[in-house]
């Protein structure tokens, strides 16, 4: 499922243009941050080669591969730490 970043209502739409805010708090949609190639540890915060990030990641913005992040990726990632701390043990 769909959420806003910012305060975690799910989004109904199939797809978000560079436009669409959230029905709650009104924050842009189109965010690099609510994009499933988002990432802080890669380059420029993108994991998508071919794009070219924008600076500011929580602003609207006109990325061709901007895909909304589903809730089930997030999912995935803590359950990959769980296990990751079941194995190896707690972060200090």
């Amino acid at each position: 499922m769909k959420r806003c970043r910012k305060c975690g209502t799910p989004i109904e739409m199939e797809r978000v243009s560079v436009r669409d805010e959230c029905p709650k708090c009104g924050s842009d949609l189109h965010i690099c941050l609510n994009c499933k190639f988002y990432d802080e540890n890669k380059a420029y915060g993108c994991m998508e080669m071919r794009a070219e990030p924008p600076r500011e990641k929580e602003r609207a913005n006109f990325c061709d591969y901007f895909q909304f992040r589903e809730e089930e990726e997030k999912r995935g990632r803590e359950q990959a730490e769980k296990i990751w701390e079941e194995i190896f043990g707690k972060k200090k």
